[in-house]
């Protein structure tokens, strides 16, 4: 098995200790199996299960067998993430920067074609999916919720190659594609509530058939993974900074 040194052992386990510090996977959630990872990551099942092993080594996830077991989130910081999240996000900020751009975009595009396309079944789904995410539990519950609320969105606007753009697009940023970074839990009350009032908004311009105004307010929604982003960087800097001022 690939050891911790092994380049990209670690450039994994970077990336999976910065998805868990981001609240791609929010404490409780069961990781991806070995071989979905080692498919949404491109690299083989054997590093995989090397980088899982760092994370365990760090206290990030736990392990449980039998039906229904996998690799769980315990905490989403330790004092060795900050480190990982500074090299994962220092090194692909641009990429990151074009990637959300790109995304907030094709959101828009996909608002305003929900709104040009919807059916009197896709509104019923959209306010269906909206009230779920109005009573979902803050944490994982609302990350679901959301999920399914912007997938709604994606067949209301009838266009399959949108859609698939967007997920293949969400992939390159959060392995739990479509689940959405979710920041840490000091500040996810805020962007919850947040997102809600978005979400009406944008669920009452889709219905209206308001193309302009879907556009518009999904393509501002979309700023909130790039904010709890640039909050996640912030704090690994800051922390990285005394790091090597003690060292």
């Amino acid at each position: 098995m690939p050891s911790e040194s092994t380049p990209l052992v670690a450039q994994i386990s970077d990336r999976l200790i910065t998805a868990i510090a981001t609240g791609e996977f929010l404490p409780g959630s069961r990781l991806p199996a070995e071989r979905d990872l080692a498919g949404l990551l491109h690299v083989g099942r054997t590093s995989v299960r090397a980088a899982l092993a760092v994370l365990h080594e760090h206290g990030l996830i736990e392990t449980q067998r039998g039906r229904g077991g996998g690799s769980f989130v315990r905490v989403q910081w330790t004092a060795d993430s900050h480190s990982a999240v500074v090299r994962t996000l220092r090194s692909r900020w641009s990429e990151i920067q074009d990637r959300l751009e790109a995304m907030r975009r094709l959101h828009g595009a996909i608002a305003r074609a929900a709104a040009e396309q919807r059916t009197a079944d896709d509104v019923a789904a959209l306010h269906e999916r909206l009230e779920a995410y109005r009573t979902a539990a803050s944490g994982r519950d609302k990350q679901f919720a959301d999920a399914s609320l912007h997938l709604a969105i994606s067949d209301a606007a009838k266009n399959g190659t949108l859609k698939s753009m967007l997920l293949a697009l969400e992939q390159e940023i959060s392995i739990g594609a479509p689940l959405h970074v979710w920041g840490e839990p000091d500040g996810q009350a805020a962007s919850e509530d947040r997102a809600q009032r978005e979400h009406v908004l944008l669920v009452d311009a889709i219905a209206a058939g308001d193309a302009d105004a879907a556009d518009e307010i999904a393509r501002a929604h979309a700023r909130i993974d790039l904010e709890l982003l640039e909050v996640a960087r912030q704090r690994a800097e800051r922390a990285a900074t005394v790091a090597e001022s003690r060292a």
